[in-house]
C-alpha cells in the first residue's frame, strides 16, 4: 500500500507522522496504522472546508449516520472507521471529544448474525443454519445430514410450542450430540438405558454442571415424549452432576448510582432502564418504540421468557432523557425512510400480515444499531437492535472504573431491582409479577438479602464491644 503521505505538503506529512506515532502509543498494529489514516483522511474528505479543531459532535455524528447506510460495509471497517476517528480527535485533544457517543458506534458495528434469538425464526426450518452453530463441524454436521427427519420434527414441535429460539437451538444441540455419543445411531431404535448412560457419561467423564445435565435430559425428554411419541420412562439410577446452591450477585443502591455515573450514552440509558424496570437484557435490547407509555408511565414487555407478556413500571427520573434520545431515533428512522430503507424486523410472519408496518415509526427499536445491514437470512436491508455484546462488555468495564468489587453483568441489574423492591416493604407476589416469573419460589431467592444484616440476625461479635 503507498504511504498515507506521500506527496502532501510537508505539514500535512508531518501531521500523519505524528498521527502514527500516537496511534503505535495507542497500541494499534503496525498493519493496521495506515488504513486508520486512510479512514481519517476519508473523514476530513466530508469536511474539507473546516479545520479539524472547529468539527462539532453533530457533525462526527451525522458522518457516522451517513457511513451506517452503506451496507455493504463490514463490521470491522465500520468498527475501524470509528475508532480512527475517536483517536484522531484524542490526538489533536479536542474539546468536544466526550460529547460523541462513542462506544454507541463501535457497538452498531456488530450485526445480528443469522442463528441469533431476534431472527433466527425468519425462514423454515432448513437442513443447515447458517452462523455460528455448534453443530457445523465435520462428524455432527454429517449426522445432521444423515438425521434430517428427526432435525426437521425437533424443531417443527418446539417451533410449534412458540418455545425460545435459545432453547431449540440447546434442544438440537444436546439431541445431536446424544446420537453422536451412540456412534450415530437413530435415536428412534434407542431408549432410556441410552439415555441414561448419556447422563452418565456427561457426569463423569464430561464434568459438567447441574444445570447442563439437566439441560440434556430436558433435550432428550422432549424429543422422546413429544417428537416421537414415546416417554423414556425411568432411568434409574444415574450419577447426577451437584447442582450448587448460588445466590445472585445484588448491588447497593450507593453501587448502583456508582455504576449508572461512570456510563454515558445509550448504554447508560439502557443500563438505567434495565435497573429501573427490572427487564432482561433482551427484552431490553429488543424493546419497541409503541411498547413505551409515557402518558401511564409503564413499559410493556412483549414475548418475554416463556413468551408471557408484563407491563413493569417507567422511572420517572429517566422519562425526560428517554423522549430526547427517542427523538434522535425518530429523526434517524426519518432519515432512513428518505434514502430508501427505514424497514425494521418483524417476528411471527406480522410482515406478510401488515406489508407497510416495517417502516412505520411505533415498530422502530428503541436501541437501533446506528448501521444498516442486510438480514443474513433474507438478505433485506434493515435496520436491527443494537447487538447486546455490546451492553454486557459495558456493563463490566463500568463495574471495574467503579472500583464495584462483585461479579457483575447485566443481569445483577434485575437481581438489585428485585431486592431493593423487597426491601421497600413491596409484596413478593408484586415483584414476582413485575420479573415475569412462573412460580413465585423463584422469586423467593431475592428475600436473602432481608434475612441479613440489620433486619436479620444479630452477630455475637457484637455482644462484645
Amino acid at each position: 500500500m503507498e504511504e498515507p503521505h506521500a506527496n502532501l505538503p510537508e505539514a500535512q506529512s508531518r501531521f500523519w507522522d505524528r498521527y502514527i506515532n500516537f496511534l503505535s502509543r495507542q497500541g494499534v498494529k503496525e498493519t493496521t496504522r495506515r488504513w486508520y489514516v486512510r479512514r481519517a483522511e476519508d473523514y476530513l474528505k466530508a469536511y474539507k472546508d473546516k479545520k479539524l479543531a472547529h468539527h462539532t459532535p453533530e457533525e462526527v455524528t451525522a458522518y457516522f449516520r451517513n457511513l451506517g447506510r452503506k451496507s455493504r460495509l463490514k463490521d470491522w471497517q465500520f468498527r475501524q472507521t470509528v475508532d480512527a476517528i475517536w483517536k484522531l480527535f484524542s490526538f489533536i485533544d479536542a474539546k468536544m471529544i466526550h460529547q460523541v457517543d462513542w462506544q454507541y458506534w463501535l457497538d452498531s458495528s456488530y450485526t445480528l448474525p443469522a442463528d441469533h434469538r431476534t431472527i433466527a425464526r425468519s425462514v423454515p426450518v432448513p437442513w443447515k443454519s447458517g452462523g455460528k452453530d455448534k453443530l457445523e463441524k465435520g462428524y455432527m454436521r454429517d449426522l445432521r445430514r444423515r438425521h434430517i427427519d428427526i432435525r426437521r420434527a425437533l424443531i417443527s414441535e418446539i417451533r410449534r410450542r412458540a418455545y425460545a429460539i435459545s432453547t431449540e437451538q440447546s434442544y438440537e444441540y444436546w439431541l445431536f450430540d446424544f446420537i453422536a455419543f451412540h456412534k450415530g445411531a437413530d435415536p428412534r431404535n434407542l431408549g432410556g438405558d441410552e439415555v441414561a448412560r448419556f447422563l452418565e457419561y456427561l457426569a463423569v467423564d464430561r464434568n459438567v454442571s447441574a444445570a447442563t445435565q439437566n439441560l440434556a435430559l430436558n433435550a432428550l425428554v422432549f424429543f422422546y415424549q413429544h417428537v416421537i411419541k414415546r416417554p423414556i420412562g425411568e432411568l434409574g439410577e444415574i450419577t447426577r452432576a451437584r447442582r450448587p446452591r448460588r445466590l445472585p450477585v445484588v448491588l447497593t443502591r450507593s453501587e448502583v448510582a456508582s455504576l449508572l455515573k461512570v456510563m454515558k450514552g445509550t448504554r447508560r440509558l439502557m443500563a438505567a432502564l434495565q435497573y429501573g424496570t427490572g427487564m432482561r437484557l433482551m427484552e431490553c435490547s429488543r424493546l419497541r418504540v409503541q411498547d413505551i407509555d409515557f402518558s401511564y408511565k409503564q413499559v410493556f414487555v412483549r414475548a418475554g421468557k416463556g413468551m408471557k407478556d408484563r407491563v413493569v413500571p417507567l422511572p420517572k427520573n429517566i422519562i425526560d432523557e428517554l423522549k430526547i434520545h427517542l427523538e434522535k431515533t425518530r429523526r434517524l428512522h426519518e432519515e432512513d425512510l428518505i434514502n430508501g430503507y427505514g424497514e425494521v424486523y418483524l417476528p411471527d410472519a406480522l410482515a406478510r400480515k401488515y406489508p407497510n408496518a416495517a417502516r412505520e415509526w411505533r415498530w422502530q427499536y428503541v436501541f437501533p444499531s446506528g448501521k444498516l445491514s442486510a438480514d443474513p437470512r433474507t438478505a433485506v436491508v434493515r435496520r436491527h437492535h443494537l447487538h447486546e455484546s455490546g451492553m454486557q462488555k459495558a456493563i463490566k468495564l463500568a463495574a471495574n472504573i467503579a472500583n464495584i468489587p462483585k461479579r457483575v453483568s447485566t443481569h445483577t441489574l434485575r437481581h438489585s431491582f428485585a431486592t431493593h423492591l423487597l426491601e421497600e416493604g413491596y409484596d413478593i407476589r408484586t415483584v414476582q409479577e413485575l420479573l415475569g416469573h412462573a412460580d413465585v419460589s423463584t422469586t423467593m431467592i431475592y428475600t436473602h438479602v432481608l434475612n441479613r444484616g440489620g433486619r436479620g440476625v444479630r452477630s455475637p461479635l457484637e455482644t462484645l464491644y
